[in-house]
């Protein structure tokens, strides 16, 4: 287009200066004449705007040409500026992003994996796949697993926990643990039989052992703890058994209401965690996951066929089908799109600003007319042929008056 233009110009020149030599011969080729003669003002007009913006015209230091050179800071603060306040606003977000079903978008691309593109796929999966390889093992690894680590020690498990005895308890769930209890019990204690009558017998006073009392004494206490054990596992109603739901009651409310219990609950949380076997399982977790990420990414055919392609095309379905997931699917995607705007649109506009600025002026220039450099030359020849009809027009003014 720059090349046009100027051969456009330079026709107009060798047309004025042909139509000036043959003016005399008729009077019609003075129109002719204007026209080239305005013609040319105009496109010269018009080349010395369009170069003042990128550059010097013929390397002259004119004053207020090479503008974008000279304003490439301002330019850029401009453009982070025009993204902050037309893009990145929450308020703006919010309303963009309340009309964009991205639900519908997210369910018909999983419903419709067969039929994807095989290049939108395989890039995407190449993309994930070096994403993970650039972060590396060490570091994504230590990310993923301070994050679960972290996400643990934040876990307040004592409610937790209470909660879901309380629930047990109210659903009958715990009879079975309560009788599992006593037949452990039960055989613990025949198991340990002779070590009770060890201990009866060596804590039993000389006069009991002589008269064979000790004897005695030690299968009483056996006979009574296995009655008691038996009949507590017959009946339900049992003053053994209703202590130890007492007992699990008190639990119960401990764990939710006890700052004491609920911080004893908290240190053997947090010994677990720092358990070498517990770590070591961490590690575990993330190799497994880290590696089927890595499976899925460089086979994603494989990835999303049998179950795990079906459940991904079941979800889809869901998604489409169902207008209130599908709300939530909304909702939560215009949150998470508000937020991030919120929490990072500051950081994108300094992106922007320190990345022009960051640029040599002839880098900013080169980029700038490449980007509306092809429409700027049609500046130079509109203003070319436009010039030329208004010289035509002022040249048939001058030949009434």
């Amino acid at each position: 287009m720059r090349a046009f233009a100027t051969s456009l110009l330079v026709a107009m020149a060798a047309v004025y200066l042909a139509a000036r030599w043959a003016e005399p011969i008729h009077p019609a080729i003075g129109f002719i004449r204007a026209f080239a003669e305005a013609a040319m003002v105009g496109g010269l007009a018009d080349w010395f705007a369009v170069t003042a913006l990128f550059r010097h015209p013929l390397g002259l230091p004119i004053p207020h040409t090479a503008i974008i050179p000279r304003n490439k800071d301002r330019i850029g603060d401009t453009l982070a500026l025009f993204l902050r306040d037309n893009f990145l606003t929450p308020s703006v977000v919010a309303r963009r992003m309340a009309r964009f079903d991205l639900a519908a978008a997210v369910g018909h691309f999983l419903t419709s994996q067969p039929d994807i593109d095989g290049r939108l796929r395989r890039g995407a999966s190449r993309l994930l796949a070096d994403v993970l390889d650039a972060l590396g093992d060490e570091r994504l690894g230590g990310i993923v697993k301070g994050a679960i680590v972290d996400r643990l020690r934040s876990l307040d498990l004592a409610p937790l926990l209470g909660q879901a005895l309380e629930a047990a308890i109210r659903e009958g769930r715990h009879e079975p643990v309560i009788a599992g209890l006593i037949s452990w019990a039960s055989r613990t204690l025949d198991a340990n039989e002779a070590l009770i009558r060890q201990m009866v017998h060596d804590r039993a006073g000389g006069v009991l052992r002589w008269t064979g009392l000790d004897e005695k004494l030690a299968n009483a206490i056996l006979s009574g703890l296995q009655k008691l054990l038996a009949e507590a596992a017959a009946n339900p109603d049992h003053p053994f058994r209703l202590k130890m739901m007492e007992g699990l009651d008190s639990l119960t409310h401990d764990l939710q209401h006890d700052p004491a219990m609920q911080a004893r609950v908290g240190r053997l949380r947090d010994e677990i965690i720092d358990n070498p076997a517990m770590q070591a399982w961490i590690e575990s977790l993330w190799r497994q996951g880290r590696e089927a990420l890595l499976r899925a990414a460089r086979d994603p055919g494989a990835a999303l066929a049998g179950h795990f392609g079906e459940m991904l095309r079941h979800l889809g379905a869901m998604i489409q089908e169902d207008p209130a997931v599908r709300h939530l699917f909304n909702r939560f995607a215009r949150r998470i799109t508000v937020g991030t705007a919120a929490s990072y649109g500051d950081a994108i506009v300094r992106l922007v600003s320190e990345t022009v600025r960051g640029w040599d002026a002839q880098t900013v220039t080169l980029r700038l007319e490449q980007a509306v450099g092809r429409d700027l030359q049609y500046i130079r020849v509109n203003g070319t042929l436009v010039g030329g009809l208004v010289g035509v027009a002022i040249h048939i003014v001058g030949r009434f008056l």
